[in-house]
């Protein structure tokens, strides 16, 4: 056992880990991958100070490469981080383009120093001066303190502090990422900051007071929250367009608010809840006005269509409702016809007018 544990010592410690400067995690802690978004910004500061084919610090890695390097990573998950750290939280520091090598297009990348710096320790750290009991603005000189100490590599010169990546090749695979002591963390039992800013109390109350028929909210549960934000996200929602979401609903989908018994089958269908209209699936249903109330279609009832038939063909009456009108239209010659076959084709206009007469509804609903 003793063996095995120095076995293990020598796989440990700064020479045989990938270290993450603690600025580049407290700068992705809100992305789950905060982890791999600053491995990946770490090697690719580290290859911008070397000397390079290219002019102006350009230099090329593939993805394999990348993965290679920081270990615990697919190809794949590194071309989408690297494209998420470009498109979202490094715009103009961290630029790409395509540059032939021996012939060969290459992926190659340049890091814009001063503007990473700036992204980095933005200047309202040196702005956030809170006095201690005898005036002196501790706070400031421990902010500075904690940037001179973080040994940011020089851009220029291809000088670069170990501790912020050091791989050791010849060990085995496993490898793992190293969390520096220091780095900050959000209490747990405190809430991370909502970067949608959604208000979720005037979320519930624009939902009661629209929707006052259905069950009231008494919690916002962490579901609910992230089902709320997929829905504002997704579909660039805010709070007026919720609301005009919820007013649709109350005039267009009755359906959703009222418990409705189906006497055929001995169940009642219940009326629809705040998780119900929150989903995604509701939403596209109501903006793709799939979801409006129907009307009620009329059943195709023998008696009424044989008695229709005795009074507008045989007596050349007028029509008493909108399907009889539109049946009386479509029957055209029918009193040419034996009787036998009138009543077999009137059979087959009643039904189309039934058809018609509710489609003639639908769009007046939707009108």
């Amino acid at each position: 056992m003793s063996r095995i544990f120095e076995v293990v010592q020598a796989m440990s410690g700064q020479g045989n880990c990938i270290t993450i400067p603690t600025p580049y995690l407290d700068f992705f802690f809100a992305d789950p991958q905060a982890h791999l978004l600053g491995a990946i910004l770490n090697q690719l500061v580290f290859w911008s100070g070397k000397p390079s084919s290219q002019e102006n610090g350009w230099f090329y890695k593939t993805h394999e490469q990348l993965a290679a390097e920081i270990h615990g990573a697919k190809p794949d998950q590194v071309r989408k981080a690297v494209d998420k750290m470009i498109t979202k939280y490094l715009p103009g520091v961290i630029l790409e383009t395509k540059r032939k090598v021996n012939g060969t297009p290459k992926k190659h990348y340049q890091v814009n120093g001063e503007a990473l710096i700036a992204k980095i320790f933005p200047p309202a750290l040196e702005s956030s001066v809170l006095p201690n009991g005898n005036g002196d603005i501790a706070e400031t000189n421990r902010q500075k303190s904690q940037i001179e100490t973080a040994k940011l590599p020089n851009l220029g010169d291809g000088n670069i502090a170990d501790s912020y990546l050091y791989t050791d090749q010849y060990t085995d695979q496993n490898k793992q990422i190293i969390k520096p002591v220091g780095q900050l963390a959000a209490p747990a039992d405190e809430p991370q900051e909502d970067s949608l800013k959604i208000d979720y109390e005037a979320v519930l109350k624009t939902f009661h007071e629209t929707l006052p028929e259905l069950p009231k909210v008494l919690r916002l549960t962490d579901e609910r929250r992230t089902a709320l934000r997929k829905l504002w996200k997704g579909y660039d929602l805010n709070l007026e367009k919720w609301g005009a979401y919820l007013r649709y609903i109350s005039k267009k989908c009755r359906w959703m608010l009222e418990d409705r018994p189906d006497t055929s089958v001995g169940r009642t269908w219940r009326k629809k809840d705040f998780d119900y209209l929150i989903k995604e699936k509701c939403y596209l249903k109501v903006k793709e006005e799939r979801a409006n109330d129907l009307p009620k279609v009329e059943r195709l009832d023998t008696t009424a269509r044989d008695d229709a038939y005795l009074r507008i063909v045989t007596q050349r009456r007028k029509p008493r409702n909108e399907v009889e009108t539109i049946a009386q239209k479509l029957a055209g010659s029918l009193g040419r016809m034996t009787d036998y076959d009138a009543r077999r084709a009137w059979t087959g206009i009643w039904a189309q007018a039934v058809a018609q007469a509710s489609e003639n509804d639908l769009g007046r609903l939707a009108g």
